[in-house]
């Protein structure tokens, strides 16, 4: 293998598949087929983002939910041998009472926090939205600031041309996932004008 002027031996793979590889995704799905399920949960998957979500109007008996489905989890990990990344999990209730106890993986107590970040929309505790809105003004900000020479007001480049580069770079930015945060309050959709 080659990286710039300097060459490494080869290495046979013995477990996984080469990150970016054109049949990566799918031996995943077939290798997490057989993933825990449960009545009171529903778990969302997208590649090797999982998501799992428990809804009771006791957040005592939401969290047993949860916490029954971790343990399920907890075994199917250790018997396929994969290890889940603690530090990266985060536990988060959705609601306008009390949170959810405390729940754990692998003995670890998951940290509850009032964002999360999910396949690329931000969802906050109270579902405003506004932590998402922000966080994609702040994204269109920069990249409007690095494309001002060829998008400005003194660019030569046409006006079709301009509004192609809107359409195809800057547009997806702040749609993505807008039939969720679109039901933000008007006050919070207003940041994005």
């Amino acid at each position: 293998m080659r990286y710039q002027e300097e060459y490494t031996s080869l290495h046979n793979i013995q477990s996984g598949v080469p990150q970016g590889s054109i049949l990566g995704p799918v031996l995943y799905s077939i290798f997490t087929a057989d993933l825990p399920v449960s009545d009171h949960t529903f778990t969302a998957t997208y590649a090797d983002n999982t998501a799992i979500l428990a809804s009771h109007t006791d957040t005592l008996i939401t969290g047993q939910h949860l916490q029954q489905h971790l343990d399920q989890l907890e075994h199917w990990l250790k018997r396929w041998r994969i290890r889940a990344n603690e530090s990266k999990s985060t536990h988060i209730t959705f609601t306008l009472r009390s949170e959810c106890p405390a729940v754990h993986i692998n003995g670890t107590i998951i940290p509850q926090g009032t964002t999360i970040k999910y396949l690329g929309i931000y969802l906050d505790c109270r579902l405003t939205w506004k932590p998402h809105i922000q966080n994609k003004c702040k994204q269109l900000g920069l990249l409007l600031q690095w494309m001002y020479w060829i998008i400005g007001p003194k660019s030569k480049l046409s006006l079709t041309n301009k509004l192609l580069i809107h359409n195809i770079i800057l547009k997806p930015i702040w749609t993505y996932g807008v039939p969720l945060w679109g039901t933000a309050s008007q006050s919070n959709i207003e940041i994005l004008r």
